[in-house]
């Protein structure tokens, strides 16, 4: 079995589902290969860009190219991490030379892949990429390494994870070229995206004849299934990420992503895209953890540790608090009393904590009450205050344009950001989209929010009045504007953002 880990996505850290799924695959003696087509592609065309680039049509697009080899090595090199303004250029003129790589309709980015023709949100043009998969920017790439690999390794099937918008369109015809080259193979697609599609309780399977097998949720026993394993026993499985190219991933050293959970332990808050497809809160055991953890750790000697978690959870930080990992690392928890005790917060800072994302989303209580968020303001502040005593840098994702928000509570996140300027190291700001699926979609009127039969979204009409062109407007002309907001935004590192925004932590506590 080959397992492909399609264009277009952040290339700063091995593909943790793919890690996972080889571990089982592993485990039970199964012959696979991981293919990180994401990172290889980028790879491939900054060592090819000499033929893939037609002349510069501007000054900014000729030094991209020019400087593209060295805009790649800097962002692997932790002294780019000092100067963000260094580190910006450096982004910006990689992601314009990525995206000037390709002659045709497509643009690829860096972490994104649009097409002016073919939408990811439409399944005929899913299957039209299928079709011509020479028109994908990354045919001549694609085509020669897959042929090779399956060639060789005499794969019988290919599976496929498809986590994100981005990667559809590159997916599809990856796909199409297997369908037509190895017609025999067996062709599994699974990932978060598809398990989004197949949680639709409208879902249609549009992809009979193209793709064999459709998994949702996690594929580990799917696959050893389709591999004649069908009673495996074990659902915990190490991930394997020796299989991958980690010196290779553009960041200032090796990363980790792991996963101690699916799903969230919260599972309250209106709107949240797990509640609405029912996923069920599946923890491993800590115990399991932090073998796991101790384990990868030796054998990888990462500079970071990414927990993947929707949210960490209590036990899970307690034991971290008590069992150093011996290297940096950062996720997402749950803003609550537990991050409010000042000796907790340092034991956590001691066991190689350098960052939290906190989902706060709001700072109106009214607003985060009617979400059900389960979060207090007072709370919320005391643990900004904690965290920035304990030397742990707080990363805020904020959520603008929910059902129960108007401008003037909006106005309070404001106010709440700018009276926390000092605590607040990174934020998020982003516009809420009401799942096209959840439950309280029925008290709102809708309308279609982007044309296309696979969309995981649907507009809504405001009760307020508060609609998506306000909310753009509240935020470009007033939220961004204020100088405490803008002064904290300069900080957040360009389309690689919480990813790479810890190596800006660390680089202030070392020597």
């Amino acid at each position: 079995m080959i397992l492909i880990y399609p264009p277009a996505a952040k290339p700063c850290e091995p593909p943790a589902g793919l890690a996972k799924l080889a571990g089982a695959l592993g485990r039970h003696g199964i012959s696979h290969r991981v293919l990180d087509a994401n990172l290889e592609a980028l790879l491939y065309i900054i060592d090819n860009h000499d033929t893939l680039s037609g002349p510069s049509s501007d000054r900014w697009t000729g030094r991209a190219f020019r400087n593209l080899s060295k805009n790649c090595s800097s962002l692997r090199d932790r002294h780019t991490y000092n100067n963000i303004d260094r580190y910006k250029r450096a982004v910006i003129d990689l992601n314009r030379a990525v995206g000037k790589s390709s002659g045709n309709r497509a643009m690829p980015g860096l972490a994104n892949y649009r097409h002016r023709d073919f939408s990811p949100l439409k399944s005929a043009d899913l299957i039209r990429a299928a079709e011509r998969p020479e028109a994908s920017p990354f045919y001549t790439y694609f085509s020669n390494r897959l042929t090779g690999l399956i060639k060789k390794g005499r794969f019988s099937v290919a599976g496929f994870s498809l986590n994100y918008l981005s990667q559809a369109l590159c997916t599809f015809a990856m796909i199409g070229f297997i369908r037509r080259t190895f017609p025999m193979m067996t062709v599994v697609l699974g990932g978060g995206l598809v398990s989004s599609w197949m949680k639709n309780p409208e879902w249609q399977n549009p992809f009979k004849g193209l793709i064999d097998r459709l998994i949702a949720g996690p594929g580990e026993q799917h696959l050893l299934s389709i591999m004649g394993i069908d009673k495996a026993g074990e659902k915990h499985y190490m991930p394997a990420y020796e299989v991958m190219p980690l010196n290779d991933y553009l960041a200032p050293g090796r990363v980790l992503p792991y996963s101690a959970s699916s799903g969230c332990y919260w599972n309250q808050c209106s709107f949240c895209p797990e509640k609405a497809e029912n996923n069920p809160y599946v923890p491993a055991p800590v115990d399991s953890v932090m073998d796991d953890l101790d384990t990868l750790i030796a054998k990888t000697r990462p500079a970071l540790v990414h927990l993947l978690d929707n949210a960490v959870s209590p036990a899970l930080l307690k034991r971290l608090a008590i069992n150093q990992l011996g290297v940096p690392w950062y996720g997402f928890a749950r803003i609550s009393g537990l991050l409010t005790d000042i000796d907790f917060c340092i034991a956590l800072k001691n066991s190689g904590c350098v960052m939290l994302k906190l989902g706060l989303e709001s700072g109106d209580q009214g607003v985060l009450d009617r979400m059900q968020k389960g979060i207090d303001l007072e709370t919320a502040s005391l643990v900004l205050k904690t965290l920035k005593k304990a030397g742990i840098a707080a990363y805020v994702y904020l959520l603008f344009g929910t059902p129960p928000e108007t401008l003037s509570k909006a106005r309070n996140t404001l106010e709440f950001v700018v009276r926390h300027k000092d605590e607040i190291g990174f934020l998020n700001l982003a516009l809420f989209n009401m799942p096209v699926c959840g439950p309280e979609t029925s008290e709102f009127e809708t309308m279609s929010f982007y044309e296309g039969d696979l969309s995981l979204y649907t507009d809504f009409r405001h009760p307020n009045g508060w609609g998506r062109r306000q909310v753009r407007r509240f935020l470009d002309n007033e939220f961004k504007k204020r100088p405490a907001v803008s002064e904290i935004l300069k900080k957040d590192p360009p389309i690689f953002t919480s990813n790479h925004a810890p190596f800006f932590v660390m680089q202030k506590d070392g020597p």
